[in-house]
């Protein structure tokens, strides 16, 4: 089986994450590529965009959240993703337990002897009308019959696991603040999310497969578990396995892929990219290190957002007052310097509409 080098899987990765080159993809069909986006950070996805599609326009993401083509909403891993709402609408229901096992994970103890399918019928007929509501607003509704969780565990229960939700705008617009505001995806998308399918037939868990590979591969299926937080994928892959190519990595793990998937030449040239905070190119691996060493590993779920240089994460950067500076993780070359001052102009002049392209590239460590 051939072995693939941590090199090699880094341009695989940088390709299929539309960071090799920029892609003319239109907007909602690059989330979708992406299998969504990591969106915690509301404006985050705009960097993310801005970094993989040419001539990204912020507007054209806006347009698509108020015209409820793609929502905000808890998905993989229970984090916030956006996702388009065909992507939504297909995979949620295959997300249900994983979801609602994270949040007992963290409020186990105050959700004990609560009936979840009985407070999910409740907050489903509360959330019925369509009208967006903070979670404390959900909470005050509820708390009358089921005061036992406390306000805290009551809310993430019902706002990230029980009932299918989106974050209504202006949540999420390119340069808007807003809080959240939740909205079952129901009367937001204007039909229900896809039924569960029945025991023993798994087409969403196969489609997951195939659509990971695709923006991710090649990859283990600890990655693809990593990516998604379902335990339940090996059926999935073991169904579709026929249709896939099998490589290895540096340390003996097997590695899936689609035949026809972009796996350049580990030797082509790779550009500067500016990723944002918790970016799935890195946080869509349980191993990371095509893309980080293991000594910055704890940036990636940290919140900062990184510098790629030659493919790999090599500086840290921050805007402050429409001024973009980065901090080298490591030494870096003249012609580094200028790559990244390039493109750190570029953020800064994205990041302020036009109005600053003021950079600062700080020295490189001892």
């Amino acid at each position: 089986m051939t072995v693939l080098d941590d090199r090699a899987l880094n341009r695989a990765t940088l390709a299929r994450q539309l960071l090799l080159d920029r892609s003319a993809l239109p907007v909602a069909d690059a989330v979708a590529h992406l299998c969504g986006i990591q969106a915690q950070e509301p404006q985050e996805p705009f960097v993310g965009l801005r970094s993989r599609l040419a001539g990204f326009d912020a507007a054209a993401l806006s347009d698509l959240l108020t015209g409820r083509r793609v929502v905000r909403t808890h998905l993989m891993r229970r984090t916030v993703h956006l996702v388009t709402a065909e992507d939504v609408l297909a995979w949620r229901s295959r997300h249900d337990a994983m979801l609602r096992q994270r949040v007992l994970g963290v409020y186990r103890d105050e959700l004990k002897g609560i009936d979840l399918d009985g407070l999910a019928a409740d907050a489903r007929e509360l959330m019925a009308d369509g009208q967006p509501r903070t979670a404390a607003e959900i909470v005050r509704e509820l708390a009358g019959r089921w005061p036992g969780p406390g306000p805290r565990p009551l809310g993430e229960m019902v706002v990230a696991a029980l009932v299918p939700m989106a974050q209504a705008p202006p949540r999420g617009l390119w340069r808007t603040k807003g809080g959240v505001r939740n909205v079952a995806l129901s009367s937001w998308l204007g039909r229900p999310v896809d039924p569960p399918a029945p025991d023993g037939c798994d087409p969403v868990g196969r489609a997951l497969v195939r659509r990971y590979l695709a923006a991710y591969g090649p990859a283990a299926t600890a990655d693809l578990r990593a990516w998604s937080g379902l335990a339940g994928l090996p059926g999935a892959v073991a169904e579709v396995r026929e249709e896939l190519v099998g490589f290895r990595d540096e340390r003996g793990r097997e590695l899936l892929d689609l035949p026809d998937a972009p796996r350049p030449d580990p030797d082509t040239p790779a550009p500067v990219r500016f990723l944002p905070a918790f970016d799935n190119a890195i946080l869509g691996y349980r191993d990371r290190g095509r893309i980080i060493d293991d000594e910055h590993r704890g940036l990636s779920v940290a919140g900062e957002r990184v510098v790629l240089v030659d493919g790999r994460a090599s500086a840290t950067w921050r805007v402050a007052r429409g001024v973009v500076t980065v901090e080298p993780l490591r030494s870096f070359s003249r012609a580094d310097r200028a790559a990244v001052a390039d493109e750190g102009r570029e953020m800064a002049s994205f990041l302020s509409d036009g109005e600053s392209d003021r950079v600062r590239v700080e020295p490189s460590p001892h």
